[in-house]
């Protein structure tokens, strides 16, 4: 069994969140046979979207790479970064950390490739958008959808003003987005960042989402060797539409 470490605190109910998704999918029938993590919850890494859209120049890799390398030093074999928008990161902190890191945007493309979907929206801050991430990886694989400025807006809120501010979510707001993503064709709804996914853990969600965090805590779990069976064949998606 691998020991596993978290570069947290990006947010910080999200970080919590993924910790207990990981307990909840360890095969275990003792405390001691859970996965041993060591978690660095640093809220103060400077905003990922921040950067990517130039509205900061305060770098958050550097601080990225400080603890990946400590998590290293403390024994960690594997390394998840509870952020998505932390992907935009990712060569780069792989290249500089010598133990693995999850890299989500691979996960989702295999995912999504091996379910035979053929369209996705994705739901997600505008630093993921702007880089440009998922729609490089995805495209060989299906058609991605986009919110439209104003829904992007509404995702924002959602994000910064809502949950990271540890305010009620408008879940109005949020099923506009998503409604208005299906009308565009989207089959599955990717909730491609980490706030989203605290969301999804408190209201639940059908199969037609995809939780990025949740599939992050899937690979985490599996790849450190103690994945129950039931959650092998997870997620179950809607298939390709003929």
């Amino acid at each position: 069994m691998k020991k596993l470490g978290v570069i947290g605190g990006l947010g910080p109910m999200a970080t919590a969140v993924f910790m207990k998704m990981v307990v909840e999918m360890t095969q275990a029938r003792t405390d001691q046979e859970h996965i041993a993590m060591t978690i660095y919850n640093c809220p103060q890494i400077p905003d990922r979207t921040g950067y990517i859209l130039g509205l900061t120049k305060e770098d958050p890799l550097p601080e990225m790479v400080r603890l990946g390398r400590r998590l290293a030093q403390d024994g960690a074999e594997l390394i998840a970064v509870p952020c998505v928008t932390a992907g935009y990161f990712y060569a780069r902190l792989a290249e500089q950390v010598d133990v693995p890191v999850i890299d989500i945007v691979r996960e989702v493309r295999d995912c999504l490739k091996e379910r035979g979907v053929a369209c996705a929206g994705l739901m997600a801050t505008s630093g993921t958008i702007e880089g440009g991430l998922f729609q490089e990886a995805l495209a060989p694989v299906c058609r991605l959808v986009l919110p439209d400025d104003q829904d992007q807006g509404e995702l924002m809120h959602l994000i910064y003003d809502e949950v990271k501010a540890n305010r009620p979510v408008e879940m109005g707001r949020f099923r506009q987005v998503a409604a208005h993503l299906r009308e565009a064709g989207a089959q599955v709804i990717l909730l491609g960042c980490t706030e989203l996914s605290v969301v999804a853990e408190n209201i639940g969600l059908g199969d037609e989402y995809l939780d990025l965090m949740r599939l992050m805590a899937k690979c985490a779990v599996k790849r450190c060797g103690r994945l129950k069976p039931e959650y092998e064949d997870w997620p179950v998606l809607p298939k390709t539409v003929s």
